[in-house]
């Protein structure tokens, strides 16, 4: 259990957070959630003592032992993965060094003994002689090879490090887990593992993550960092989201009776005031209207972009028609015998376990590489907006974010284009910053304005998440969703391929598997037809 008392963070004279009071308790999974910026990382680091608040305390019982999930890639490379991952009980690696020196010992004495055995106690007593078969157990759970296990950890490729360092924080059954996003670079079948872990694990985990379909799997409460509070809510992000939708639209509604209230009331004072007939009931309105408050609506930092895409005209019958293409970088196949048609209607879903194979596709595609074979055909009703997942050629400019959107607009007045750009949250000064110094996510956003600015009926869209935010990424999946037109995507978000996609193409080295139906569906026949796991990397 995790107390939380009165605690403020103020950093430079901003206020993150303050007065804030809550209790973690055994048993329970917490997502954090809040906007960029909103504090939640820095939330975790008050909670594990890395950072002090600037009033108020963090609570927790002595005995019990907290793990969290680090960050740093390349902390541990001169170890082994076997002792990184022990070092999840700082404790337990430590007895093992220390029984290690004392075993090695040529004059061991009497009192060396003594301590051996009080060291070989403790070892018991901390699951010492089930580390390795816990540590292996761990590693395989999360998709490695269990002879990695004494592997040094520089030898191991950037994914498989994180998966390590999530072992790390799993190990030894901590009373309680703390986790900054920790599904980032883990295929699915690694975070469906990590699932079903915590859905059985007795403790308390508090997890930060843009993962809407984790939080909705695995979290019992959602711990909202917004107008500069903190506040808990039971059940799963799905919930949260439903309920506060619905509260802001509840005060929106109330707000606006009361200002027609108002205005009637002001009404019917100005026109009767000076009236000695209706001087009572003018008076009686006044003090009516004295009653009536407009409830502010707090200022919040969570922003929803506005991601839609209109057609200019509607497509025809022939959309896309792709036969037998092949292509090979570098000796490695990564596309062979494509063959497929896209129907009207058709919401269709690439994955892989290469990903290069889908951007290479799409490339293709686009006439930005070249197939080594087969050949494909657009309808001649087709226009195509192409979202690329490296969008840096784009931005290699000296240009300032409303110049830079001037290229692609017909209206190129600075109204019209503000206008445009405040809805994916560029306001002010904003439009004026150079392209080339923005964010990643500043940049997946430049790149959606320039999108819905063609009217194209057709969406290509190669990972178009990445980046983003909670807020931005519900935009996406709702902009796509409604869309009336063909779309073809890839991406690491479940929930985005879930509800956008009606049709999945696989895309592996000796072809394609092509089924209609949901990303769902889709893993469901893959897993009865034996096909083996599915790693998206």
């Amino acid at each position: 259990m995790i107390t939380v008392s009165n605690v403020s963070l103020s950093f430079g004279g901003q206020t993150l957070f303050k007065d804030v009071d809550l209790q973690f308790n055994s048993g329970n999974c917490y997502g954090v959630i809040g906007a960029n910026g909103a504090g939640k990382s820095t939330f975790l680091k008050i909670l594990c003592g890395e950072l002090e608040p600037t009033t108020g305390n963090v609570f927790m019982p002595e005995n019990m032992r907290m793990s969290v999930l680090k960050q740093d890639h390349y902390a541990y490379d001169q170890y082994t993965v076997h002792d990184t991952v022990i070092m999840g009980n700082a404790r337990l690696y430590e007895i093992m060094q220390q029984k290690e020196e004392l075993y090695a010992k040529e004059d061991f004495s009497e009192e060396d003994g003594n301590l051996a055995s009080e060291l070989e106690g403790e070892f018991a007593e901390l699951g010492g002689w089930e580390a390795e078969s816990e540590a292996s157990k761990l590693i395989q759970g999360l998709g490695l090879d269990e002879n990695l296990l004494y592997s040094k950890m520089e030898s191991l490729t950037g994914n498989e490090k994180v998966k390590v360092l999530l072992a790390q924080a799993l190990f030894g059954n901590p009373e309680i887990i703390l986790m900054d996003e920790p599904t980032n670079n883990l295929d699915i079948d690694a975070i469906a593992w990590l699932e079903d872990f915590l859905a059985e694990y007795y403790g308390t985990v508090i997890v930060v993550s843009h993962d809407r379909h984790f939080l909705n799997n695995v979290c019992t409460h959602i711990v909202d960092i917004d107008y500069g509070k903190i506040k808990m809510f039971i059940g799963n992000y799905e919930f949260w989201y439903e309920s506060s939708q619905l509260i802001q639209r509840l005060i929106k509604q109330q707000n606006k009776r009361s200002e027609e209230k108002i205005k009637e009331l002001q009404a019917f004072i100005a026109r009767f005031s000076a009236n000695k007939s209706k001087s009572k009931q003018a008076t009686s309105r006044k003090k009516m209207l004295d009653k009536i408050k407009v409830e502010e609506m707090p200022v919040s930092n969570r922003k929803y972009p506005y991601i839609g895409f209109e057609m200019q005209r509607e497509v025809g019958k022939d959309i896309l028609s792709v036969d037998a293409i092949s292509k090979a970088v570098d000796g490695e196949v990564l596309l062979k015998d494509v063959s497929f048609t896209v129907n009207k209607g058709d919401k269709i879903a690439f994955i892989s376990e290469n990903p290069n194979a889908i951007t290479a596709f799409f490339k293709i595609l686009m006439e930005e590489m070249q197939a080594d074979e087969g050949s494909y055909k657009w309808g001649s009703t087709v226009s195509v907006s192409y979202f690329p997942s490296d969008n840096s050629k784009y931005f290699d400019n000296e240009l300032n974010i409303i110049d830079w959107m001037r290229q692609y607009s017909e209206d190129e007045t600075e109204t019209y284009l503000r206008g445009f750009l405040g809805r994916m949250l560029f306001s002010g000064d904003d439009v004026y910053k150079p392209v080339k110094v923005l964010s990643g996510g500043e940049k997946v956003r430049c790149m959606f304005s320039r999108m819905m600015l063609f009217g194209s009926n057709v969406l290509m869209l190669d990972h178009p998440t990445n980046h983003l935010d909670l807020e931005s990424i519900t935009a996406v999946n709702n902009g796509l969703l409604e869309f009336k037109g063909n779309v073809l995507f890839s991406s690491h978000d479940h929930e985005i391929l879930q509800t956008v996609a009606n049709r999945i193409i696989e895309i592996t080295p000796q072809g394609i598997y092509d089924r209609i139906g949901s990303y769902e569906d889709y893993l469901q026949w893959r897993k009865e037809s034996n096909l083996g796991k599915l790693i998206l990397k």
